[in-house]
C-alpha cells in the first residue's frame, strides 16, 4: 500500500492534565476531525468527572467516539479497543474526515498506531533484584500469588518454579501499569499515514495542574459520583471501579480512611501515573513532542501543529 493509499490517523498524547482535550477540539473543528477516545476509562457510562470527560458542550462541538459505550460492570479490553478503534478509522477516513485519537492509556493507542505490537517493557534492574529477594526470603510460592494479584492470565500459564518469568511479568506490570498478557512484539512501522503529537510540561506544573485538577473534581461532586455507582451496585472489585479517583474514594465512603487522605492519595497516584504515561511514550520515536509549559509559546506551538497536519494531509485548515 502506498503512502497515498494509506488511512490518515492523527494521535494526540501525554500526560493527565497537559492539556490534550483543548488542542484536539481546536484541531478537530478546523480540520474537519472527529475524536475517538483513547482513554480506557472513558467508555464507561455514569463515570464522568473521576475520567475528566469533555463537557457535553465540547463533547457537542466534532464527533466523539468511544465515550460511555459500556457500563462500569462490563468487559471492556485493549482488543476491543483496537478493533472498534481500526474500524472507526476507516469510516472516518471514507467520509473524508480526519481521525483524531486522543489520549493517555498508551497500550490501548499503540494497539492501534501498530497492530497491537509491542516490545519490551522497560528494564528496572532494582526492581528485579527487590523481587528477587522476595523470591529468596518468603518462596517462589509468595512471589507467584502476588503475579496471580495483578495478572492472572500470565500467572496462569507460569508455573511458580519458574522465578525469572515471574520476575519479568512484575517488573512490566510495576514498571508500566500494564500486564504481560496484554504484550506482543510491536511493529516497526505504522500502516496509518499517522501524525502523533506529544504534549509535556515542566514536571512542577504538571504536578500543580493534577493537583488542582483533583481539587476541582471533588468540588464537583466526585465524591457523589462514586456513592451513586456504590448505590447501583457496582461492586468496589470491578476493574472500572480500581480507576483514578474511585478506588482511593470508596474506603472514605466506607469509613475506613478520612476525605484528607484519600484526597491526597488521588493525588499522588494520579502523579505516578502521570510519570508512566510519560514513560511509555517517550518510547515512541514517531512522537513530535511540543512543550506546553510556557503560555506565552502554546499558540505558536498549536500554530505549528497545524503546519505539520495541513503539510501532511496536503490540505488547509477550515477557517
Amino acid at each position: 500500500m502506498t503512502l497515498q493509499e494509506r488511512e490518515k490517523l492523527v494521535v494526540i498524547v501525554g500526560p493527565t492534565a497537559v492539556g490534550k482535550t483543548q488542542l484536539s477540539l481546536e484541531l478537530a473543528q478546523q480540520f474537519n476531525g472527529e475524536i475517538i477516545s483513547g482513554d480506557s476509562m472513558q467508555v464507561y457510562r455514569g463515570m464522568d468527572i473521576g475520567t475528566a470527560k469533555a463537557e457535553p458542550a465540547e463533547l457537542a462541538l466534532v464527533p466523539h467516539h468511544l465515550i460511555d459505550i459500556k457500563n462500569p460492570d462490563e468487559e471492556y479490553s485493549v482488543a476491543m479497543f483496537q478493533e472498534s478503534a481500526t474500524q472507526l478509522i476507516s469510516s472516518i477516513n471514507g467520509r473524508g474526515g480526519l481521525p483524531f485519537i486522543v489520549g493517555g492509556t498508551g497500550l490501548y493507542i499503540e494497539s492501534v498506531t501498530h497492530r497491537f505490537q509491542f516490545s519490551q517493557a522497560t528494564q528496572d534492574p532494582e526492581l528485579r533484584e527487590r523481587l528477587q529477594r522476595l523470591a529468596d526470603t518468603e518462596g517462589v510460592d509468595a512471589l507467584h500469588a502476588r503475579l496471580a494479584d495483578v495478572d492472572p492470565v500470565t500467572a496462569e500459564r507460569l508455573h511458580p518454579n519458574d522465578v525469572k518469568r515471574v520476575i519479568r511479568a512484575l517488573e512490566i506490570y510495576e514498571s508500566t501499569g500494564y500486564k504481560m498478557s496484554d504484550f506482543q512484539l510491536r511493529a516497526q512501522h505504522s500502516p496509518y499515514e499517522l501524525v502523533m503529537i506529544g504534549l509535556t510540561m515542566d514536571r512542577a506544573m504538571l504536578y500543580e495542574r493534577i493537583n488542582r485538577r483533583v481539587e476541582l473534581m471533588i468540588e464537583a461532586g466526585l465524591i457523589e459520583e462514586v456513592r451513586g455507582l456504590l448505590d447501583k451496585g457496582y461492586d468496589a472489585s470491578l476493574v472500572s471501579m480500581q480507576g483514578l479517583g474511585y478506588k482511593e474514594l470508596i474506603p472514605y465512603l466506607y469509613g475506613e480512611i478520612t476525605l484528607e487522605k484519600a484526597i491526597n492519595d488521588i493525588k499522588q497516584r494520579t502523579r505516578h501515573f502521570a510519570k508512566r504515561q510519560l514513560s511509555w511514550f517517550r518510547r515512541m520515536p514517531e512522537i513530535q513532542w511540543f512543550d506546553m509549559t510556557d503560555p506565552a509559546c502554546q499558540a505558536n506551538s498549536v500554530e505549528t501543529i497545524k503546519q505539520i497536519l495541513a503539510g501532511k494531509f496536503q490540505q488547509l485548515p477550515n477557517i
